[in-house]
């Protein structure tokens, strides 16, 4: 009797520390999933801090001090930041949020930034990439390129949809442009397009292209004739949530290297619209990171 006590005794220890165990492992969980919520919003407030209120403390408080920069024109470091705040301010750069995107840990914003000569041009479009650590900005990537007022398709760099929708879906996504980058931009099967571009509907944001299939194939028959044709060479990073996935790709173009940004959404299974924005990649940099 005495050793069947001792042994409820026991497993009632066991029980109670494996409950204990649980309900510690439930908790991070909880606070894991709480601190990826708040990403986005912590992600705009560094945003703000830069391209709003010009703040010196903010950026202290929103961006790690050994910030890695990708950006080919602006030196490593959160030193460069904050020296860079006067600038912006006497300019009066701001900037106007399209779309916010988040995987993990990684905020992707698609961004127009105004008064922006500083940074390359009055208007520019952009897509920002930021790796989040501790609740920080850890590490950029970007690209950008001049506002076209008129567009082939007559539609904006920036217009459409902004809604996030289909998260469940966000594997299939990620892997349907995985596929589509393989196939058809890095020429593995280009004759498989249509299982991955809707022949219904394809609303194209890059200036030079119209809507539709008819559209893209008239674009690359044209560069194809002038051995122009745009070659993507590696695919760095695909990213997304729900409806929206990114690729940040590495090619050629107009006999340059270039860095392609390509955002995609996607609808039951297929690509229907598209936004890019295509940046040379300069010979030297400010800094020995790369832009990948």
């Amino acid at each position: 009797m005495k050793k069947v006590i001792i042994a409820l005794v026991g497993f009632g220890l066991f029980a109670s520390c494996n409950s204990a165990q649980q309900k510690k492992v439930n908790e991070d969980i909880v606070k894991k999933d709480t601190k990826m919520e708040n990403l986005k919003s912590i992600a705009k407030s560094a945003q703000d801090a830069f391209f709003t209120d010009y703040n010196t403390e903010g950026i202290k408080k929103y961006f790690k001090t050994n910030y890695i920069q990708h950006n080919p024109h602006v030196p490593t470091g959160i030193e460069p930041v904050i020296g860079f705040l006067p600038v912006l301010k006497e300019g009066k750069t701001t900037y106007t949020n399209h779309r916010l995107i988040q995987d993990g840990e990684f905020i992707i914003f698609h961004n127009s930034y105004h008064n922006a000569e500083a940074l390359g041009a009055k208007e520019l479009i952009a897509f920002d990439i930021w790796r989040m650590q501790d609740g920080m900005v850890a590490e950029h990537w970007d690209a950008v390129t001049p506002k076209v007022t008129e567009t082939a398709s007559g539609r904006s760099q920036t217009d459409g949809p902004t809604e996030v929708i289909d998260v469940e879906k966000i594997s299939e996504n990620k892997h349907l442009i995985k596929s589509f980058m393989r196939d058809v931009l890095m020429g593995g099967n280009p004759s498989k397009i249509t299982d991955y571009i809707s022949s219904e509907q394809y609303d194209q944001h890059n200036p030079m292209v119209k809507d539709g299939l008819v559209g893209l194939n008239e674009v690359i028959e044209y560069l194809s004739s002038q051995s122009n044709m745009f070659k993507y060479n590696k695919v760095h990073k695909v990213l997304g949530e729900g409806n929206f996935v990114i690729a940040q790709s590495e090619g050629e173009w107009n006999g340059k290297p270039q860095a392609f940004y390509d955002l995609f959404r996607i609808s039951n299974g297929k690509i229907v619209e598209h936004w890019d924005v295509i940046q040379e990649i300069p010979d030297e940099m400010a800094h020995k990171n790369g832009m990948f």
